[in-house]
């Protein structure tokens, strides 16, 4: 089985007004988006082609909103092993939109 493309875990996973899991999985593999729990069960998962995903003005820097089927979710992405000086949490959820994209180039 091949590297997924981009991974991150203990990514909170909210589907307005409810956070649905704290420590969940995002993965693009294979030319899909899944949404995982904790648990690894999975939340909701598309083709990368059919999701948009952004980070919207208001949110905070570790956040980005991905529409997938239709239902809008915000992510929380936090840095695993950051420096401690706070600016790994926008660069992990700007490596997340940077996949997204990527992905969708190649499908």
């Amino acid at each position: 089985m091949a590297e997924p493309e981009f991974s991150a875990r203990g990514v909170r996973i909210a589907r307005w007004p409810r956070s649905l899991t704290r420590a969940g999985e995002v993965r693009i593999e294979d030319g899909r988006l899944a949404l995982l729990t904790s648990y690894g069960s999975e939340i909701d998962s598309a083709p990368v082609s059919a999701v948009r995903a952004g980070r919207p003005w208001f949110a905070k820097a570790d956040e980005a909103v991905a529409t997938v089927n239709g239902t809008r979710y915000r992510l929380t992405l936090h840095h695993e092993g950051g420096d401690g000086r706070g600016g790994g949490e926008a660069e992990e959820s700007g490596r997340f939109l940077a996949a997204l994209k990527r992905a969708a180039h190649r499908s």
